[in-house]
């Protein structure tokens, strides 16, 4: 199979991108987080190609991304009042909320599970995409299981050149990282992953609970994930890590470090410091490491407040 590269903004590409959809066919999409790779939701035949490009276990469940928010009550039961003042919040943009499905949702989508992850897309072409199809769409990261997720189309090409037909190309993604997923229990917030919609933002609408289940509810929980080729270990600090002799060790830093010169190369996530630039350039920071085939990666752990505990959570998730 060829894969077609398009501009995202030309009409002709949304036409092409619906157009395939409709068929059953996958293509990849921008959204604000990563690129994902997105099928029909409700077509199970769709679905399955998700898993088979990404060469995903099927009991890992997907998000679908819904066309507007009266569709929330199309696909998953009500639950609190907490949920719809989150959408209100929050929606279209980078958080999802785990309820309980209704029949229309098909198994392969949520694993077996009787839940459903759900949120809205924020990027304008995504959007008009999900709105002009008119159905829900399953989209989870545009890359194989288990590697650093995309957010360019230029990973997408690398990861799944070959596997599928089309990919939009909408430029760097804002966020960087995955959207926040949370469900509610008991009036109560448990996030199931960190990502843009910090934990001090939810607190707003009710108490944050620590998760105490290790049972796999949403995407991006499992042990290993995001991972690149390289070993990846993690530190506190840079200085604090005894550079291998004669190996090529990378180095990842947050803001720059007084000990890069002591590694083979170096990649930084923020020259100025900001957790929220250092995000969205995470996982194109590591791509760019991983590509010069280093025998050792060794990131520098971010400040753990705000958006840093998600880029930690990531970083350690990539560690293995």
């Amino acid at each position: 199979m060829q894969t077609e590269i398009v501009a995202a903004e030309l009409e002709s590409s949304v036409s092409r991108a619906v157009e395939l959809l409709d068929a059953g066919q996958v293509v990849a999409l921008p959204t604000e987080t990563v690129y994902g790779l997105a099928a029909d939701a409700l077509n199970p035949e769709a679905v399955a190609r998700i898993f088979e490009a990404k060469e995903r276990p099927r009991f890992d469940p997907l998000i679908i991304h819904l066309p507007e928010q009266k569709a929330l009550d199309q696909v998953s039961e009500p639950e609190t009042n907490i949920v719809p003042q989150l959408t209100q919040a929050f929606w279209p943009g980078p958080l999802t909320i785990v309820l309980r499905k209704r029949e229309a949702i098909p198994d392969i989508v949520t694993g077996g599970l009787e839940t459903v992850a759900v949120r809205m897309s924020a990027n304008p072409i995504f959007a008009k995409i999900v709105g002009n199809l008119g159905r829900p769409i399953a989209a989870p990261s545009a890359n194989r299981f288990g590697q650093i997720s995309p957010t360019r189309a230029s990973h997408v090409l690398d990861e799944l050149g070959g596997r599928i037909p089309l990919i939009l190309d909408g430029g760097p993604t804002q966020h960087g990282i995955e959207s926040t997923i949370v469900r509610i229990v008991n009036g109560s917030i448990e996030i199931l992953r960190r990502g843009p919609i910090t934990a001090e933002r939810l607190a707003d609408f009710a108490p944050i609970i620590k998760r105490k289940s290790t049972a796999i509810l949403a995407p991006g929980q499992l042990p290993s994930h995001y991972a690149p080729r390289a070993k990846l270990v993690l530190v506190d600090a840079l200085e604090s890590f005894s550079a291998l002799s004669g190996k090529r060790v990378g180095a990842l830093s947050f803001r720059g470090s007084t000990a890069s010169d002591r590694y083979w190369t170096t990649a930084r996530l923020s020259e100025r410091g900001d957790l929220r630039e250092a995000a969205a350039n995470l996982f194109q920071r590591l791509r760019e490491l991983d590509r010069q085939n280093p025998d050792l990666i060794v990131a520098e752990l971010v400040p753990e407040e705000g958006i840093g505990v998600a880029i930690n959570e990531r970083l350690r998730r990539a560690a293995g």
